[in-house]
């Protein structure tokens, strides 16, 4: 069974910065898109940003220019970088990975896959 796992979540003082990371395991699998989103207390769970197998990239408006996504096919995992992290920042962060399982050579149907999160708090 396919799980993913969050990495890098922590507290940090406003203007800080942390990295996240997220690989699927449990089995051999391709991997299409990958993303990571957050969910504040009391709010929805929102899009923080996304990057398509071709590279293609989209950004929540809250964090552009101060997180960057980032892939390493090779090892199945994708990067949050957060910089100029601020107190609204504060979160749970979720990893989401659309992929399909490799069985006896052949690709399954495509499924969507959400990690468990990481807390990200950004205080003084």
């Amino acid at each position: 069974q396919v799980q993913l796992e969050e990495f890098g979540g922590g507290e940090v003082q406003p203007g800080g910065s942390l990295r996240l990371s997220c690989a699927p395991s449990g089995g051999l699998v391709s991997i299409y898109d990958m993303g990571w989103y957050r969910q504040a207390p009391g709010k929805e769970r929102e899009l923080v940003a996304t990057m398509a197998t071709g590279g293609n990239t989209k950004y929540g408006d809250s964090v552009k220019g101060r997180f960057t996504i980032s892939r390493d096919d090779a090892k199945h995992t994708v990067y949050l970088q957060m910089n100029s992290l601020q107190p609204e920042d504060t979160a749970v962060y979720y990893c989401n990975v659309y992929l399909s399982l490799i069985r006896g050579g052949i690709a399954q149907q495509g499924m969507n896959y959400w990690g468990k999160g990481t807390l990200v708090t950004v205080s003084s």
